[in-house]
């Protein structure tokens, strides 16, 4: 079972799509978590998410952790699957809970009350790719897999 999560073929793609994923995901995890980039950090994500949008404590926290540690995962290529599709179902719920009654674009000219969800597909489609694949060439899951 293991092997399963960790195997990936040293190929080039799957190591661009996650070092891209991650280095886009990792602002917004470093938002709720530390309130860096003009973030909320834990306290006010945690109360926004539960109190505004109503999710359990559980799950605010689990995005909030999932963003945050998971883009580093991605990064350095450590159990990418897991992670991948972590970042996937978060992208998922954001796109149907907050941005899917926004419509599909970004905001990019202020004129919709919030942000669309293309961003969130885009991050979908990597995280099901990576999901499928794993974390190809320089990624600890194959440095893992030939300890094993």
């Amino acid at each position: 079972m293991l092997e399963a999560l960790l195997y990936t073929k040293e190929d080039l793609v799957p190591f661009l799509l996650r070092i891209i994923l991650a280095v886009v995901i990792f602002p917004h995890g470093a938002q709720k978590l530390f309130g860096w980039f003009g973030g909320y950090g834990f306290k006010g994500t945690y109360g926004y998410m539960t109190q505004q949008a109503g999710l359990p404590g559980i799950i605010a926290v689990l995005v909030i952790l999932g963003e945050s540690f998971g883009s580093v995962a991605l990064l350095l290529g450590f159990l990418t699957r897991f992670s991948a599709i972590s970042i996937g179902i978060i992208l998922l719920g954001a796109t149907l809970l907050v941005h899917r009654q926004h419509g599909f674009f970004m905001n990019w000219f202020g004129a919709q009350q919030g942000e669309g969800y293309e961003y969130h597909l885009l991050g979908i489609g990597i995280a099901v790719a990576l999901g499928i694949t794993g974390g190809g060439i320089y990624s600890l899951d194959t440095w893992l897999l030939g300890l094993l």
